[in-house]
């Protein structure tokens, strides 16, 4: 900064500025506190229906997140400008102090016009008016005063240099609407600026001259930073993309940095995390720089950057630099474009395997799970933490019926060639390649992260987290993949799920979420029948509030056979449904339900029908835990009771971390409950009783102990219908308690009792006979 600019500087207008930003935070302030109040969680607590469901009420949960970012990034701004004026100002009155003292040694301070400045004799004594004598200095003065004027305005100059480069850093974060960068002053976002630079130079470094002292600060800077916007764009952007991948495949490279691996080999987990993280937030970023970065790093995927100019290509890299955070949707399916037609071109169309690890080859991952040099694993578990892109993912086309390849179905008695999406290859047709974890034994984790991006990509949500209030309803891409989903499980359910029982976990999720969706095949309604009116009753027995997933009954009824046989699968669709059945219950019970709503004037036969078709699935359910259990030891019995206890205590700790069984008012009852502020008296009674219900069973006659873990299921089923339905009229008084129970039970048993003859009919296995 000039000295005169700093001197004479018109500082009225910063603080103007100054404060006018503050006016624009209180009132930005004010206007999100309405926002969240008046709209967001007034739109979560109504009954949307329609196309309503499924655009107004997330556009409203947007708009209000949109003015939540929008406060944030003027309060940023305003603490950065407030912080800047007042320094200035400091400066400014330290610099006219200064010039002062040196007047009273007879030196003035000039300024030069190019950038610098002089610090001279005032008044020469030869030329001194008569009588006067200046004052004396000496050169030290001379040069005190200079040093002193050259440090107050270095500091100015940094003052505002930071200040534009933090104030250029927040508004080139969005192209459009606002970011969500939060300073609470301009020192702390220029502090992250400059430590990302310092790190990025760190990470450039050749790894072998990287010293234990730098790996700690850099795996301790990363992880301190790594959500913090500003600090994660400056960092990669600055590292580049080419630089990142050579940083990581030098790390993890066997036959370099010898000392490093040997002292610091137990810290690269934590290295691989903390840098995938940063790098996720880096990719929110809109800026120009990293805008670059991301084109490059895909371009990047099918390029060798191992050494010599070898293998791993940069999609092998990459993608184990994805397993944790939030990475930009448009990234990932442009990553995911790139790194499926490598996959094409390595494996011949899909006709054979590709990217088998052999013995010299790096470990690229260090979580222990598998080695890493499958791209597909560490790029999928991506996609379980980002919902949206993840859906496009797998509903994009992997080969066209044009291309050269030997995939075929049946049309019309003949076998001709099909196009198989992401979806149809990665779930059905992959040569997936051997790998192996830390402990020597076949890694899981490149089918069981598949299982969990199809988890991400069907509920909305990522993987391992429960929907919410603002987890939009399914929509049609959803749905489609969804009925796909149960298609090919029902085609094939031992080998697509029961071989790899390890992707159960996550379908029994998804299954727990498209609870309506499944009631719904269970009906024997004609919906392709226009005069039919029992489609309509279905519709209203079954509320949908956003894309519905059309399945086959059949397909379905393989579906919950096979999760039956899963401890967690079991768990989370077992508890779901009960949930699912009470609230249908409250709902259905309700004097004030909208007479558009009304199934029709047969209350009884409402009742018996929610209880019935509840039991069919909890009956299809216990049947898949008795086939499960077949001959098995009382420890695998001990894991469906673990599996319940799971879901009990997450249930405790808030609705908001329990199981989901889709997100709809009634058609969601954990979300449906939240609307209300809490579990309603009836669903919670309900699930109360189901886990204290539910014991493990002693299996050393295992026949007698199957059959008595039936009959004590089969009785639990219909108590419990029964208890949601005398409930239900308890609160509401539409029906007698007595008769709402009475019909429940006997319901509820009987469609559990119906299960055994639907499963003969259409289950896998020994069962099957069709």
């Amino acid at each position: 900064m000039d000295l005169d600019a700093l001197r004479h500087a018109n500082l009225k207008l910063l603080d103007d500025a100054v404060e006018d930003w503050s006016i624009i935070v209180r009132n930005l302030n004010t206007l999100a506190e309405d926002a969240e109040k008046g709209l967001h969680q007034a739109a979560n607590k109504a009954k949307w229906s329609g196309k309503n469901a499924g655009v107004s009420k997330e556009f409203i949960g947007k708009t209000a997140g949109e003015i939540k970012d929008a406060h944030t990034q003027a309060k940023s701004i305003h603490g950065v400008l407030k912080d800047t004026a007042g320094e200035l100002k400091s400066y400014r009155t330290q610099l006219k102090d200064a010039i002062d003292r040196g007047l009273k040694k007879n030196l003035t301070v000039m300024d030069t016009g190019d950038g610098g400045f002089t610090v001279t004799m005032n008044v020469h004594p030869d030329r001194a008016a008569e009588g006067y004598t200046p004052p004396s200095h000496t050169q030290s003065d001379v040069n005190a005063l200079r040093d002193e004027i050259q440090g107050i305005l270095g500091k100015a100059t940094e003052s505002d240099d930071s200040a534009s480069k933090v104030l250029k850093a927040l508004a080139d974060q969005t192209n459009y609407g606002f970011g969500d960068a939060s300073y609470q002053d301009r020192d702390a976002a220029a502090e992250a600026l400059k430590t990302a630079d310092e790190l990025a130079a760190l990470a450039k470094k050749d790894p072998e001259k990287l010293s234990t002292a730098e790996f700690d600060r850099l795996n301790a800077g990363l992880k301190k930073y790594s959500a913090d916007p500003l600090f994660a764009e400056r960092f990669a952007t600055t590292l580049g993309p080419r630089k990142t991948l050579d940083f990581w495949t030098g790390i993890t490279d066997p036959h370099t940095g010898w000392d490093l691996r040997h002292d610091r080999r137990e810290q690269f987990d934590d290295l691989q995390k903390n840098l995938s993280l940063t790098l996720a937030s880096a990719t929110q970023s809109d800026s120009a720089a990293m805008t670059s970065w991301k084109g490059n790093m895909v371009a990047l995927v099918d390029q060798p950057v191992g050494r010599g100019g070898g293998f791993p290509l940069g999609g092998q890299v990459m993608s184990n630099l994805m397993r944790w955070g939030d990475y930009d949707d448009r990234f990932l399916n442009s990553y995911g474009d790139k790194l499926m037609a490598t996959e094409k071109k390595f494996t011949g169309n899909g006709q054979h395997g590709a990217w088998q690890r052999l013995g010299p080859d790096a470990i690229l991952n260090h979580t222990g799970t598998d080695s890493g040099w499958d791209p597909m694993t560490g790029y999928l578990k991506a996609l379980a933490n980002n919902p949206d892109a993840a859906t496009s993912f797998f509903n994009d086309t992997f080969l066209t019926k044009d291309e050269d390849h030997d995939f075929t179905e049946k049309k019309d008695d003949k076998e001709v060639k099909r196009s198989l999406t992401n979806f149809d290859y990665l779930f059905e047709e992959r040569h997936w390649p051997t790998d192996f974890d830390s402990e020597h034994e076949e890694s899981i984790a490149g089918r069981n992260n598949l299982a969990m991006a199809l988890e991400a990509a069907t509920t909305g949500h990522p993987a391992g987290e429960q929907p919410t209030l603002d987890t939009p309803h399914h929509n049609a891409e959803q749905t489609k993949l969804m009925e796909r989903l149960v298609s090919s499980i029902g085609e094939d359910p031992d080998e697509r799920l029961l071989k790899h029982r390890h992707m159960l976990d996550s379908v029994g999720q998804i299954t727990s979420e498209y609870l309506p969706d499944i009631s719904r095949s269970f009906s024997d309604a004609d919906r392709n029948d226009p005069d039919s009116t029992s489609w309509e009753r279905t519709q209203k027995m079954y509320p949908i509030y956003g894309e519905e997933a059309v399945l086959d009954p059949r397909d379905v009824t393989k579906l919950l056979f096979t999760v039956g046989q899963s401890p967690d699968g079991y768990a989370a669709v077992e508890i779901g449904q009960k949930a699912y059945m009470s609230q249908l219950m409250e709902h259905h019970l309700d004097p004030d339900l909208p007479a558009d709503q009304v199934v029709d004037d047969d209350t009884e036969g409402v009742v018996r029908q929610i209880a019935n078709k509840s039991g069919e699935v909890s009956g299809i359910l216990a049947l898949g835990r008795q086939e499960e259990l077949a001959g098995a030891n009382k420890e695998r019995d001990e894991e469906y009771k673990d599996s319940m206890d799971l879901v009990k205590s997450s249930i405790s700790g808030g609705l908001g971390t329990a199981v989901g069984v889709g997100t709809s008012f009634v058609a969601t009852p954990w979300v449906g409950a939240l609307a209300g502020g809490a579990t309603s008296t009836v669903t919670g009674t309900v699930l109360e009783s189901v886990f204290q219900d539910f014991k493990s069973t002693e299996l050393e006659d295992s026949e007698d102990a199957r059959g008595e873990l039936w009959q004590k299921s089969y009785e639990n089923n219909g108590n419990r219908s029964g208890q949601a339905a005398r409930l239900a009229a308890e609160e509401h008084g539409m029906v007698d308690p007595a008769d709402a129970e009475t019909w429940a039970r006997d319901s509820g048993r009987q469609g559990f009792y119906n299960a055994q003859a639907i499963v003969d009919g259409r289950a896998p296995g020994s069962r099957t006979t069709s």
